[in-house]
């Protein structure tokens, strides 16, 4: 019950300090609130005798604005708050006592609005905290007008502390809402490129086979050779979805299998498996793929399989050649075909995806006719990829 208690409070003042557009801490203004109710509930209590009466009109106007949110759940203007106090309190220093805590909720008032309020309000504020101390210390002998003064104006000085605090907070969450926002985006675009990847090139090499089955029957009549493109067409539409599905589960803060991802050593399975399709493709190798990392990998894989993609739609009767070579310092991989005409859709999303590739890699990349060719041609420093 008290757990139930304390979260509707919390919940209560939450949202009051959301209607009144302040981004302060719940418990900021109960702990305020408390100080100042039990500062005054001790001055009245000094006060006991013929001007009690007095003392608890001065109670009940220093709290009223306490009394307007248990009632309405509204937090008052700051403003009528510090009218309230500063009535509140001069009523209760009409019958001074030694020594008074009377005062002391002034100085958590001009606190509490040298945080929240305007400046014009925090300061007129102070101002009528010392005019009502000056006046009791000149007409009924307040004891100790310097240090209540003084206390005065330490809640003032604490309460912009507080604002620039608050202010700076404000501004690094912004700022870091900012670079989680940026992120998320950044995340977004890494999948939907490697879902890119996977799907056009696993798309078409699929109608490769498919292409390859209806030739097959309608020609030949060749019901075996349709059947092993179509059963070589299945598996590769099932290894696409197994692809897709991992992909998009790293979105998941769980990983959505243990399959790893592909790297520059699966680059060589990959145009095998584009050759069994029907495009020709030779692949040559020089150097050591174990020196290559997995983010750089995993990189060239990418480019390779967008760069045999965009062969088998729009050079499909071309041989290809993809070659990779693996330096001390770099890598190197090279993708060329001999038909111009797959430069009318590089400038495409497959193009836009290996730049992005290429940027995040630091590597250079290059993209376009060449000696009659079609070239793909990226270098990656492998020392960036082995620290990423």
């Amino acid at each position: 019950m008290w757990e139930t208690a304390k979260d509707r409070l919390r919940g209560r003042l939450a949202d009051g300090l959301a209607r009144s557009g302040l981004t302060l801490p719940w418990w900021v203004p109960l702990g305020t609130t408390a100080f100042t109710v039990s500062g005054l509930v001790v001055a009245v209590g000094q006060r006991v005798g013929p001007a009690l009466p007095a003392a608890i009109a001065g109670f009940l106007l220093a709290t009223s604005s306490t009394l307007l949110w248990v009632c309405t759940g509204r937090l008052a203007p700051s403003w009528l708050k510090a009218l309230g106090m500063l009535a509140g309190i001069g009523l209760l220093l009409a019958y001074p006592v030694v020594p008074d805590f009377a005062p002391m909720p002034l100085a958590v008032l001009t606190g509490e609005l040298g945080s929240i309020a305007s400046a014009r309000v925090a300061f007129a504020a102070t101002g009528g905290a010392a005019a009502v101390l000056g006046a009791a210390a000149l007409t009924v002998g307040l004891v100790g007008f310097p240090v209540y003064l003084l206390a005065v104006l330490v809640g003032l000085a604490a309460g912009f502390m507080l604002r620039w605090y608050v202010r700076a907070l404000d501004a690094e969450r912004g700022k870091q809402e900012a670079v989680r926002e940026q992120a998320r985006l950044g995340e977004r675009q890494r999948i939907a490129r490697e879902v890119h990847d996977v799907v056009a090139h696993s798309l078409s090499i699929t109608l490769l086979h498919v292409t390859g089955a209806r030739h097959g029957l309608r020609t030949d009549r060749d019901v075996d050779e349709a059947v092993a493109a179509l059963t070589e067409a299945e598996r590769i539409g099932r290894a696409a979805m197994a692809d897709i599905r991992r992909t998009v589960g790293l979105l998941a803060q769980e990983s959505s299998g243990t399959r790893p991802l592909p790297g520059a050593g699966d680059i060589a399975d990959l145009v095998a498996e584009t050759c069994a399709a029907g495009l020709v493709a030779d692949y040559e190798l020089e150097g050591d793929v174990a020196a290559v990392g997995a983010t750089v990998g995993l990189g060239l894989y990418r480019i390779a399989q967008e760069s045999l993609a965009n062969v088998v739609k729009h050079a499909r009767g071309e041989k290809a050649l993809v070659r990779l070579e693996i330096g001390s310092a770099d890598a190197r991989l090279t993708v060329r075909n001999g038909h111009n005409g797959a430069a009318r859709n590089e400038g495409g999303s497959g193009l836009a995806g290996m730049t992005a590739r290429a940027d995040q890699l630091a590597a250079r990349l290059s993209a376009g006719p060449e000696g009659g060719e079609w070239v793909v041609d990226v270098t990656v420093p492998l020392a960036r990829g082995a620290a990423s």
